[in-house]
C-alpha cells in the first residue's frame, strides 16, 4: 500500500484517464460475460450447486491454509514483483508472477468444466519505465443475465522496496500484498465449483504501489463498457498478525503484539454510504453463516475511515467510480511504510517482507510472519460474502416514518419476496439490530426503545433464506415512546451523537437538519478536557443528514467535547470518548 491523500469524492464520477490508453481485455469472451452479453446455458455446470448453506459450508471446509501457504511460497520465488520489474523472465519479476496467476486460473477452469474464464486487463501507461501493464482476472459467469451486476474479489499482486521503482532488490512482498493475492487465487479455486446468479470476478491488479493504477484501469474499463458492479472486496495486507514498531493508525497497540482473531473493514462515508452498507453486509454474513461453526471466532471491525490515516488502496478508484467498495486489512501491520524515516525497522516496503525466518539455519522457515490459518479465516469471510452477493435477490426500496415507539417501514419496490430484513442503527457504524419480517405485506412496524434519530435500511430475502444487499439508508426521529410525558421537541438543526462512540482514531460527527437551515456559517469545534480548541472545521448544513469525519489520532485517548457553532453562537455540545 502506498501513502495517499484520501479523496473526498462520493457517488459516480467519470474517472480521468491518468494518461492510461489502450485499456482492453485480452479475452473478448470474458469481457462480454462481464457486460452480461452471453447465454448462461453455455456455462451451466453439470451439477448445479446453488444452496447457500451448502456453499457456505463448502467455503468453510475447502479454504485451505496449506493451499494459501503454497500460493505464497510460489509468489515468493519471483523475488521482485515491482510494476517495473522483468516482464519476460520465466522465473523472476512481475511478468512471471502474472503468467503463473493466469495459469492457476486456467487450472481451476479445467477442473470445473472450463467455466472460469481467465484474461488479462491490459493498459498502456509509463510506470517505472515500463509502458504496458497487465492485471490478471478470471470471470465466473452467472446463471441469470437479468441482473448484470458483477461482484469483484480483488488484491494487488505488485510488491516494492523503499524506492518506488527498485527492480533489483528482493521484494517478495508476502504481507503486502502476497497475502491478498493468495486469497484471491484461493477463492477462485474454491468458488469455481458452484453456480451463482450473478457473475463473480477474481482479479489481481498491478501498480497499486505507484498510484492504484491497475485498479483505476479496471474501474475505467467497467465504466467505459457499462459494466455494473455490485460490490468490490479489496484485500490488502490481510495475512500478518504481528505488530511492528510503527503501524498506520488505527492499528497496533504495541510492538510484537499479536492479533490473529480480528480483521478490519475500511470503507468510505457515513450515513447512506453503500460502501459502509457493504461492510455491514459482510459482517452480517459472517456472523450468521460462519461464526456459529468457527473453531476460532473472528472479530469483524467496521472502521470509520476509508483507510488507515494517510494511506489508501485499490478500493478507492472503484468507489470514486460510484461502485460500492471496501477494504479488508489485518488488525496488525508491520510498518507504516515511512521507510525513509530515521530508524525505520519494520518489514513493510522492505526486503524483509518475507514469509518468515530460518532461525536455526537448517534452510527451512520456522518463524512465519504470515499466519496461514489467520489468512484462511479472512478468506472464508471474503468467500462467504462474495457467494451471498452472487446468490441473493434484488434490493428493495422503501419509505420510513416514525410512530409512537416504533419505525414504520413501507416497501415501494421488490415487494414480492417471502421475507424481508430491516437493519436499524443509532450510534455506531454497525446495526444495533436486524429484524426479520414475513412477506405478504408491504408495511412493517419495527419497535424501538429510545427516542432520537434512527437510521434504517432494508433487504429482501428469497426462498433459500439469502438476503440481498441492503438498501439506501433513511433516517427519522422518534419523538415519543408512546408513554405520556416522553414526547421530545425536535429542533430545526440537531447535533447528533458521534459514531462510533467510544471511537478509535476517527469518528463521524453528524448534524441533522429538519427543514431548511436558517444559518449562514456553521462549524464544528472540538475542545479537550481543559477547554483547549483542538479542531475547527466548517460543516455545510443542507436539509437532511450532514457529516464530517474527525480524525483524532491514534493513542490519543480521553474525553473531548464537540460543539456546533452557527453564526458565532454555540447551539449544542456533546461529549465523545477516544480509546485504543
Amino acid at each position: 500500500m502506498r501513502s495517499l491523500l484520501l479523496f473526498a469524492l462520493a457517488g459516480f464520477v467519470a474517472l480521468g484517464a491518468r494518461g492510461q490508453t489502450g485499456i482492453s481485455s485480452t479475452d473478448t469472451t470474458a469481457a462480454r460475460v462481464m457486460m452480461g452479453l452471453y447465454d448462461p446455458a453455455t456455462y451451466a455446470a453439470s451439477t448445479v450447486i446453488t444452496d447457500p448453506v451448502v456453499i457456505s459450508t463448502g467455503v468453510r471446509n475447502d479454504v485451505s491454509a496449506d493451499s494459501l501457504k503454497l500460493w505464497l511460497e510460489t509468489l515468493a520465488t519471483f523475488e521482485n514483483r515491482n510494476t517495473g520489474s522483468d516482464t519476460s523472465s520465466p522465473t523472476r519479476g512481475i511478468g512471471a508472477a502474472r503468467r503463473w496467476i493466469y495459469s492457476k486460473f486456467q487450472q481451476f477452469s479445467a477442473q470445473n468444466e472450463n467455466r472460469l474464464l481467465p484474461s488479462y486487463l491490459q493498459f498502456d501507461e509509463t510506470l517505472c519505465a515500463i509502458t504496458q501493464h497487465r492485471n490478471v482476472f478470471a470471470v465466473l459467469p452467472g446463471t441469470d443475465t437479468s441482473d448484470k451486476a458483477i461482484t469483484i474479489i480483488e488484491g494487488h499482486m505488485d510488491s516494492r522496496c523503499a524506492d518506488l521503482c527498485d527492480t533489483s532488490c528482493t521484494a517478495r512482498g508476502m504481507e503486502d500484498n502476497g497475502s491478498g493475492t493468495a486469497l484471491v487465487i484461493e477463492l477462485a479455486r474454491v468458488l469455481s465449483k458452484y453456480s451463482f446468479k450473478r457473475t463473480l470476478v477474481f482479479i489481481t491488479t498491478t501498480s497499486e504501489e505507484q498510484g492504484l493504477n491497475g485498479a483505476h484501469a479496471f474501474a475505467v474499463y467497467c465504466q467505459a463498457h457499462g459494466i455494473k458492479v455490485r460490490g468490490v472486496l479489496n484485500n490488502d495486507v490481510i495475512g500478518g498478525i504481528i505488530c511492528g514498531h510503527t503501524s498506520s493508525p488505527p492499528s497496533c497497540p504495541g510492538y510484537k503484539n499479536i492479533d490473529s482473531t480480528q480483521v478490519r473493514l475500511f470503507s468510505f462515508g457515513g450515513f447512506n454510504s453503500f460502501n459502509k452498507g457493504l461492510s455491514r453486509f459482510i459482517k452480517l454474513e459472517y456472523k450468521e453463516m460462519q461464526l456459529p461453526f468457527a473453531a476460532v471466532p473472528m472479530t469483524v471491525s467496521i472502521m470509520t475511515a476509508e483507510d488507515r490515516t494517510g494511506r489508501g488502496g485499490d478500493h478507492i478508484p472503484f468507489r470514486q467510480a460510484g461502485y460500492p467498495a471496501m477494504r479488508f486489512t489485518s488488525a496488525n501491520e508491520s510498518g507504516d511504510a515511512n521507510v525513509t524515516a530515521p530508524g525505520y525497522d519494520d518489514r513493510q516496503h522492505t526486503s524483509s517482507d518475507s514469509l518468515g525466518l530460518d532461525t536455526d539455519g537448517d534452510g527451512n522457515i520456522d518463524e512465519y510472519w504470515v499466519d496461514f490459518n489467520y489468512l484462511g479465516r479472512n478468506t472464508v469471510i471474503n468467500g462467504t460474502a462474495a457467494a451471498m452477493m452472487g446468490l441473493g435477490p434484488r434490493t428493495p426500496d422503501f419509505t420510513l416514518a416514525a410512530g409512537a415507539g416504533a419505525l414504520n417501514v413501507t416497501l415501494v419496490a421488490e415487494t414480492g419476496y417471502p421475507n424481508y430484513r430491516v437493519g436499524v442503527r443509532t450510534t455506531t457504524n454497525d446495526w444495533d439490530s436486524v429484524y426479520t419480517f414475513a412477506g405478504g405485506t408491504t408495511t412493517f412496524t419495527v419497535p424501538v426503545s429510545s427516542t432520537g434519530n434512527h437510521i434504517v435500511s432494508v433487504a429482501s430475502v428469497d426462498d433459500n433464506g439469502t438476503e440481498s444487499l441492503f438498501s439506501k439508508e433513511l433516517q427519522t426521529n422518534v419523538t415519543t415512546l408512546g408513554v405520556p410525558g416522553l414526547a421530545v421537541d425536535v429542533p430545526a438543526v440537531q447535533l447528533l451523537q458521534n459514531k462510533p462512540n467510544p471511537a478509535d482514531e476517527a469518528t463521524m460527527i453528524s448534524v441533522l437538519v429538519n427543514g431548511k437551515s436558517p444559518y449562514k456559517e456553521t462549524m464544528i469545534v472540538v475542545t479537550d478536557a481543559n477547554g483547549k480548541v483542538v479542531m475547527k472545521k466548517p460543516i455545510e448544513l443542507n436539509t437532511g443528514m450532514n457529516e464530517i469525519i474527525y480524525e483524532h489520532g491514534y493513542n490519543m485517548t480521553g474525553t473531548y467535547t464537540y460543539t456546533l457553532v452557527a453564526d458565532g453562537v454555540a447551539l449544542d455540545s456533546k461529549r465523545m470518548v477516544f480509546i485504543n
